[in-house]
C-alpha cells in the first residue's frame, strides 16, 4: 500500500520513530556537578531564548515562532516539550473567546532571570556592530534595560524605532516585560533611538550618562521618572 509516496512500512517505520523520540530520556552530560546538571536542562540551543521571551509571560506556539526568527517549527515544538518535561514551562488553554494554547514560565523557569542577566552581561563585549543578517525585535532591548534600570521598581514605557515595549522593573512575579504600550499610565516613559539603546546594550553607555546628554528622554511625574531625571 502506498500513501502520499510512503509505503505502510515507512509510514509504521516513521510513527514508531517518533514515539521513540519522544519517550526517549533527556540527553545528559553524566556529570555529578551542578553546572552539568543545568546544562543538561538549558543547554540545548534555543531553549534560553525561549525563556527569554516567556519573561514576557504567556505567549501562545505561533507568537514564539514570530520572534524567534531561525528556529525549525520542529525544534521548537520539542524545546517547548522538554521545557514541560523539566518543569522549566507549562502549556494551558485560555478561556473562552481566546480558547488558544499558551506557554508560561513556572517559578522554577523564572529563576533563570538572573542567569539570563549575568549571560547577557557577560555577553555585551560579544554584540559588536549589527550584522545585516542580524534579526531585531525591539522587546530584545528589555533585559539589557531592566539591567540599567537597576532594580528600580515600577512600569516602564519604553519608545524605540523598532517600535514600543513595556517594562515591569522590579517585579517579582508575572511578566517583566510585554510588547507595544502598557496596558496603564507608566510610571515613566523613555524615548530613544536605537543606536543609543544599543550603546547601552554594549555596555559602553549607562542609563544615567544617557539621560545626563539628552540621548534619553524621560516624562513622567512619578517618583521613579523624577529619580531617573535626577540620576
Amino acid at each position: 500500500m502506498v500513501l502520499l509516496g510512503f509505503t505502510k512500512w515507512e509510514l509504521g517505520k516513521s510513527n514508531n520513530m517518533s514515539r521513540l523520540r519522544r519517550m526517549s530520556p533527556r540527553r545528559s552530560y553524566d556529570q555529578y556537578c551542578s553546572v552539568a546538571r543545568a546544562l543538561d536542562a538549558v543547554g540545548d540551543r534555543w531553549t534560553l531564548l525561549i525563556v527569554r521571551e516567556l519573561l514576557a509571560g504567556p505567549r501562545r506556539y505561533t507568537d514564539l515562532h514570530a520572534d524567534l526568527p531561525g528556529v525549525s517549527t520542529d525544534v521548537l515544538a520539542s524545546r517547548l516539550k522538554d521545557m514541560e518535561r523539566d518543569g522549566l514551562a507549562t502549556r494551558r488553554r485560555l478561556p473562552p473567546p481566546g480558547a488558544a494554547y499558551v506557554y508560561e514560565l513556572t517559578a522554577r523557569g523564572r529563576d533563570l532571570l538572573p542567569v539570563l542577566q549575568a549571560l547577557g552581561a557577560w555577553g555585551e563585549p560579544e554584540l559588536g556592530e549589527r550584522r545585516p543578517t542580524d534579526a531585531v525585535r525591539a522587546h530584545w532591548f528589555a533585559l539589557p534595560l531592566l539591567r540599567a534600570l537597576d532594580g528600580e521598581p515600577g512600569l516602564v514605557e519604553v519608545h524605540l524605532d523598532e517600535g514600543r515595549f513595556h517594562l515591569h522593573a522590579g517585579a517579582d512575579e508575572g511578566p517583566l516585560y510585554g510588547d507595544g504600550p502598557a496596558l496603564r499610565t507608566p510610571d515613566a516613559v523613555l524615548t530613544l533611538d536605537t543606536s543609543t539603546c544599543t550603546s547601552i546594550s554594549r555596555g559602553t553607555l549607562t542609563l544615567p550618562e544617557a539621560i545626563r546628554t539628552h540621548h534619553v528622554s524621560v516624562t513622567g511625574d512619578s517618583p521613579l521618572a523624577k529619580q531617573l531625571r535626577d540620576a
